[in-house]
């Protein structure tokens, strides 16, 4: 299915494109509120300042993909691989992280309030200023994770909660 084709289903009121391939697409500025791209191919898309609020993306794959500026408050992201993705300046308020790969991922001023980031794997993630007052952190280990210029002091995390280790749930293929 070619860009034209998806966004005039979307437009007639169809939601579900899971498993979709977008490999590359430019959803830039697009309204994609409540859309199902559950398990969807997106790696290097660029949906800067997309509308993706209360989307299914579980499981959607994001590698080197450009969110920055989207609104994501509400998504459900949970196991999605954001690795090398940009998330500059998006809204992820209330947003379902669980499990989700952000390896190298830039968070540089998200907003992540009240976000669920249960085991997320942020190794080497940008969040410079971002906001993660009441977002769930159990089992983010932060080592190696740049946070100059966010609040911290409001970070509780479950004592008895232990961490599982590192993602495996993708695996990411360099050149030869």
């Amino acid at each position: 299915m070619n860009i034209q084709q998806f966004l005039h289903e979307y437009n007639q009121g169809d939601r579900n494109f899971s498993g979709l391939n977008l490999h590359g697409a430019d959803l830039s500025n697009h309204n994609l509120s409540g859309i199902d791209l559950s398990r969807a191919d997106l790696t290097g898309a660029n949906l800067s300042g997309a509308n993706l609020t209360r989307a299914n993306l579980s499981g959607t794959n994001f590698t080197d993909a450009d969110l920055s500026g989207a609104d994501l408050s509400g998504a459900n992201l949970e196991r999605v691989n954001l690795i090398g993705t940009s998330l500059a300046g998006a809204d992820l308020i209330g947003s379902n992280l669980t499990r989700a790969d952000m390896r190298a991922a830039d968070l540089e001023e998200t907003d992540l309030r009240g976000a669920n980031l249960t085991e997320a794997d942020i190794s080497g993630a940008n969040f410079r200023r971002a906001n993660i007052n009441s977002a769930c952190l159990d089992g983010v280990d932060f080592e190696s994770v740049d946070l100059q210029g966010t609040d911290v002091s409001q970070i509780r995390l479950n004592d008895e909660y232990a961490p599982t280790g590192m993602s495996r749930d993708w695996i990411t293929w360099g050149p030869n």
